[in-house]
């Protein structure tokens, strides 16, 4: 049997419980060479992070960013799904246009918010179709076009989407999706 170490006045229990958690904190060094990666950070944000730095945009990559963004690192969450949004991941795109409509990692954006629900909707994502409808009924971000907004929910609607459903059974009242949360977003600027 081993002998614990031994230091007068001082209970091994006590020097175990102090030694357990600095080792935790002594975290692998990542060294990389021709023979490959030493330690890679294989989970987390930071794999997520590095597989954007390298040009991958996988389907579990940019669902990270979901996590990222409600972290509140919203730079890094904009660089992830642009990413992912431009290699055709809709959700991502709906993701870049809340963060431009709402100046999360960068300034506030109505015409680029309007963008990302425009491809996504072109896309045929039944989201995209939803927030890009909203768009054009509003005139946010893109020039006001009633009808055409319409006819993007109503899209949405017959593609199951159930809040465009809701939307057309509120005969397009918008207060019925958004209630004045963001109302001074909306109005007319012209």
């Amino acid at each position: 049997m081993k002998k614990m170490m031994n230091i007068p006045g001082i209970p091994a229990a006590l020097i175990f419980a102090i030694a357990l958690p600095l080792t935790a904190l002594a975290e692998p060094k990542t060294v990389s060479d021709e023979y490959g990666t030493l330690n890679p950070v294989d989970t987390g944000f930071g794999k997520a992070m590095s597989n954007i730095e390298n040009g991958i945009a996988d389907m579990t990559t940019c669902a990270t960013g979901y996590h990222i963004t409600k972290a509140g690192r919203h730079f890094d969450a904009r660089k992830l799904f642009e990413t992912c949004a431009n290699a055709g991941y809709t959700g991502a795109m709906t993701w870049m246009s809340q963060l431009e409509n709402n100046g999360l990692g960068g300034e506030y954006d109505p015409d680029a918010a309007a963008e990302w629900d425009r491809r996504a909707a072109e896309m045929g994502d039944p989201v995209g179709k939803f927030n890009y409808g909203l768009d054009l009924m509003r005139g946010h971000g893109v020039a006001r076009d009633v009808k055409l907004g319409r006819s993007y929910v109503d899209d949405a609607a017959i593609d199951g989407l159930a809040i465009a459903k809701r939307l057309q059974a509120a005969d397009y009242n918008l207060d019925e999706v958004t209630p004045d949360a963001d109302n001074w977003k909306y109005g007319l600027m012209f």
